[in-house]
């Protein structure tokens, strides 16, 4: 029999990811400092919080809202566009997986708009 953790593996093919939320772009959504959980490699819809990056920042990761589809990514934008650097600066984002559930510190499921 195999472990929850084994079970979401499998359904999600990769390993849910634990995020640290930094900064306030996506105020009032989440917070800085809010943790939050990323399933990568999971399908990403219009509307959802989803954990990007961008080819101009390639090491760096954010959460931003997946607002329309193209061929060669998403535009991704923060919940407060004054203090978000987010597809309207940088383009195109690949979406690597949805994000879905804050841990920390008010858990609870995250709902596209």
């Amino acid at each position: 029999m195999r472990s929850p953790r084994e079970r979401l593996i499998t359904l999600f093919g990769r390993r849910p990811r634990r995020v640290l939320v930094r900064g306030g772009s996506m105020a009032p959504t989440l917070r800085d400092g809010d943790v939050v959980l990323a399933l990568p490699g999971a399908t990403v819809r219009p509307g959802e919080l989803a954990l990007v990056r961008w080819a101009s920042r390639p090491a760096q990761l954010s959460v931003k809202r997946a607002a329309l589809a193209f061929d060669d990514g998403w535009f991704a934008v923060g919940d407060a566009p004054e203090a978000s650097t987010d597809s309207r600066t940088l383009g195109p984002a690949e979406a690597l997986g949805p994000v879905r559930w804050r841990l920390w510190p008010r858990p609870g499921r995250l709902h596209a708009r």
